[in-house]
């Protein structure tokens, strides 16, 4: 019998997994004016964000945006209450659980991108062995630095073999330090990655793609929402969702465009963020399962204090992009 079932199960998502899916009808509007405060944390896979407000006013909702650098403060911004909904890093779920609270809840992932090492012109690293001695910039604690840290534990590559320069503040500051010699390497996030290639300051070292760990994945974000503007502005966050998820399908379907939505969201030149998109690829790849490896990966490299794994089921809501989406 649990043959069967296992086989009945496997078939099923098998089916799932070959449907296609996409953005469904504009959900009903709210009753009453609705305001939603939102972080716009500016990377380029969250460019659907600039669409937004506009999509909603039709939802009777209105959109008080609010900016960041980090996924870090978008994160705390949160937590704090004062923002509704925002991009966080797929590892932000588990911080705060570990931290002791649940007002974070995550509804959905946004891209995925393969993550090279960018490595400074005249620097030689082709494989895992070259970066030994190596000086490597990374951004402790950040989405990058989990996909890097969770791939070296699975290739057994020791942490203490490279020279980790932790660098503070947003992309800027690590193509700062490239370009001044202060580091070999990065573990960087686009658009900066294509930025420091595209000038030419650097090149992708192909040989070392660390997103596919099995404990993290290659999520780069995903669309979190206070636990209260749920409950309380649930029609507002469905309504966000469908906008979002509208202007991401037409992204997904046009790269230029998202190269030029991409430019007018950060402010970079067109030429970087039409190098960006090609490697970006916009929808969410992230679920329940990849999430608790995650949190139990960072549990076990010592990054948050406690196994948060069997929490997450409640930080983890998919109900509403459900909603927004339909098969086809």
């Amino acid at each position: 019998m649990k043959t069967f079932i296992k086989t009945a199960l496997t078939l099923a998502l098998a089916g799932y997994a070959a449907m296609s899916v996409a953005v469904g009808p504009q959900p009903k509007a709210a009753a009453t004016p609705q305001e939603l405060s939102v972080g716009y944390v500016k990377v380029g896979h969250l460019s659907p964000m600039l669409f937004v407000a506009d999509e909603v006013k039709s939802c009777n909702v209105t959109i008080k945006p609010v900016e960041f650098v980090r996924y870090a403060d978008a994160r705390t911004a949160l937590l704090s209450g004062s923002v509704d909904i925002s991009g966080v890093g797929p590892a932000d779920l588990a911080i705060a659980l570990a931290q002791g609270s649940d007002k974070l809840v995550g509804l959905t992932g946004v891209a995925s991108s393969p993550k090279y090492l960018v490595t400074r012109k005249g620097v030689d690293i082709k494989d895992w062995d070259d970066i030994k001695g190596k000086r490597i910039g990374i951004a402790p604690g950040s989405a990058v630095w989990f996909q890097w840290a969770a791939t070296l534990t699975e290739k057994d590559v020791p942490y203490n073999s490279f020279t980790a320069v932790n660098i503070q503040g947003g992309g800027t500051a690590f193509v700062q330090a490239l370009q001044r010699g202060d580091v070999d390497a990065v573990a960087l996030w686009e658009p900066f990655e294509s930025q420091l290639v595209a000038s030419g300051d650097a090149y992708f070292s192909k040989n070392l793609e660390y997103s596919q760990s099995k404990a993290v994945g290659a999520e780069l974000g995903l669309l979190a929402a206070t636990r209260e503007a749920i409950k309380t502005k649930r029609e507002a966050v469905t309504c966000f969702l469908w906008a979002y998820k509208s202007a991401e399908e037409r992204f997904a379907k046009d790269p230029e465009a998202f190269a030029q939505a991409y430019a007018k969201y950060t402010g970079l030149p067109i030429d970087v963020t039409r190098e960006s998109v090609k490697l970006i690829k916009l929808g969410g790849v992230l679920d329940l399962d990849q999430l608790q490896r995650q949190a139990k990966t960072f549990h076990d490299l010592g990054v948050i204090p406690k196994d948060v794994s069997d929490d997450v089921t409640r930080a983890w809501d998919p109900s509403l992009i459900e909603q927004v989406m339909q098969s086809k």
